[in-house]
């Protein structure tokens, strides 16, 4: 497999990955963090590093734009729930692991 080829398959993977979390908006940020240990919003947090590594300024907002296909603020409205006791309880635990 060419470097290039193995690009495009990451990007493609990644694409995917953006696409599934669009489409489980139920599925909160805490929930992933809970679970795997990042979120939406450490993928645009990546997003923003991988792009200066590569030369290219990008800042978080338009990066978690590209995470969340629209500006975070009106995702957050339209989709975030409050946090139950249970979802705080178990983000504390693992945070006590890390």
């Amino acid at each position: 497999m060419t470097a290039d080829t193995q690009t495009r398959i990451e990007a493609a993977t990644f694409k995917r990955l953006l696409k599934h979390l669009d489409e489980n908006k139920e599925v909160q940020n805490i929930d992933l963090m809970n679970l795997a240990d990042f979120c939406r919003n450490c993928l645009a947090k990546w997003y923003v590093a991988a792009a200066e590594e590569h030369g290219e300024t990008i800042d978080y907002e338009t990066a978690r734009t590209e995470i969340y296909g629209e500006p975070y603020s009106q995702w957050k409205e339209k989709y975030q729930q409050p946090a139950t006791p249970e979802q705080l309880a178990a983000y504390e635990q693992r945070s006590k692991k890390s």
